[in-house]
């Protein structure tokens, strides 16, 4: 670690594309302070992310998406998803989309970008039928949907948006 004085627009934390965080470029390893990230994690108006933990709150820096799916199931309802929040939610399959990396992504939480993992994607293949050359469908019973393209848009990073007033190392506020 290092003594590096952090704002709140420069905080040092990283989401990387697999749904780790890093801090100062160290992973974090601690599963407790990763379980309260993902779950402080949310969306400010200008459209950063930012962990809100207690009443203190830093920006975070988003390589892809704020959210993995960490697990896909079927159900009665529909595709039940496992969030990396530890939240669940049904899939809306109008959303899911493949990157040009063959990376699956949806909308959840009304419109936040998420990543499958890769164990959610394996537990999605069964569910998959090619519908033309390269192109997949989603089926269920006599449902289908097709799966569009993502367009890999990460969010904004910290440095992009306005500095909040408060933007002082974290020693140094009141």
């Amino acid at each position: 670690m290092t003594d590096r004085l952090h704002t709140r627009v420069d905080s040092g934390i990283r989401l990387d594309p697999f749904g780790r965080f890093w801090h100062d470029e160290e992973l974090v390893v601690n599963p407790a302070i990763a379980r309260s990230w993902h779950k402080g994690l949310e969306r400010a108006e200008d459209g950063r992310y930012l962990i809100r933990f207690g009443r203190d709150w830093a920006f975070v820096t988003v390589d892809d998406a704020p959210y993995t799916v960490k697990r896909l199931s079927a159900g009665r309802d529909g595709f039940r998803l496992l969030l990396s929040d530890e939240s669940e939610e049904t899939l809306d399959p109008r959303t899911l989309a493949r990157s040009a990396e063959d990376v699956v992504y949806c909308r959840v939480k009304s419109d936040h970008r998420a990543r499958f993992s890769r164990q959610a994607q394996a537990d999605l293949m069964e569910f998959l039928q090619e519908d033309q050359p390269g192109r997949f469908v989603l089926v269920s019973g006599a449902d289908r949907w097709p799966i569009g393209d993502d367009p890999g848009r990460p969010p904004p990073r910290p440095e992009e948006g306005a500095v909040p007033e408060d933007n002082l190392p974290r020693g140094l506020r009141r």
